[in-house]
């Protein structure tokens, strides 16, 4: 099996550099089951690839959906975008989403997701008086990655994770605003704002989550769970590629 992953532009040095941190990857290997293989941020290009694929991952990243792409107005964090991801993921998520093929979207992946489906973003969570800083803020990553926030869980996904409550780690400034077409919250924090997503329209296996199940998955049974479900999704797909060949 092969799950393609996203990677962002970056500059480094001057030099234009194609990257996203190396956690999702081992995730995808030893929590899916599955090879990983990165998808350069080369816009509509990149759509050839899905032939190959058997699940695509969403990743998280610092930078920001651009708000052109949700007529969001202007940009309340200009410094913070990814033109070039951007004109990748949008219409790589809506093309395996028409395909069937299992999306498993997180924290960046979750809004890149939303926005694809026609839906829009809060640009600054923290800036509205009826929510808390959802940001990691200071301190080394143990800290900034730890449990942050209990979610109220609903939907499959309370089915694959058997909770209806769990803690998660909250590293983001933006969130879901409206919903996307389709999509419907399965989890929600504490002050209203939406911690995942799914679509039971979809033809295939999709799951959006805000948090980071990939930050040290192997030691927390629910990133494990969220994982192995997106694994047993991408070994169908396969399975029914190799039986229409």
């Amino acid at each position: 099996m092969i799950v393609g992953i996203p990677a962002c532009a970056k500059t480094i040095a001057e030099m234009p550099f194609h990257q996203t941190p190396a956690r999702y990857a081992k995730a995808v290997l030893d929590g899916v089951g599955a090879l990983p293989v990165l998808i350069p941020p080369l816009g509509e290009g990149m759509l050839g690839l899905l032939d190959s694929l058997d699940g695509l991952l969403v990743p998280g990243s610092p930078s920001n959906v651009h708000p052109r792409h949700y007529q969001g107005g202007e940009s309340e964090t200009p410094d913070s975008h990814d033109l070039e991801r951007d004109a990748t993921t949008l219409p790589l998520i809506r093309a395996a989403i028409a395909r069937g093929i299992p999306v498993l979207a997180i924290c960046r992946g979750i809004q890149e997701l939303n926005v694809a489906l026609g839906g829009t973003l809060i640009q600054r969570v923290h800036a509205q008086p009826d929510k808390q800083d959802h940001r990691g803020g200071p301190g080394p990553h143990e800290t900034r990655y730890g449990p942050k926030h209990p979610i109220a869980i609903t939907g499959s996904l309370a089915g694959i994770l058997k909770a209806g409550s769990i803690q998660v780690n909250s590293l983001h400034g933006q969130a879901i605003d409206r919903l996307g077409q389709g999509l419907i919250a399965e989890a929600r924090a504490p002050d209203g704002t939406i911690e995942a997503v799914a679509m039971p329209s979809a033809p295939g296996w999709l799951l959006g989550v805000q948090w980071h199940p990939e930050w040290a998955f192997a030691a927390n049974p629910h990133s494990v769970a969220i994982f192995a479900a997106f694994g047993d999704a991408c070994r169908i797909r396969n399975s029914s590629d190799k039986k229409a060949a």
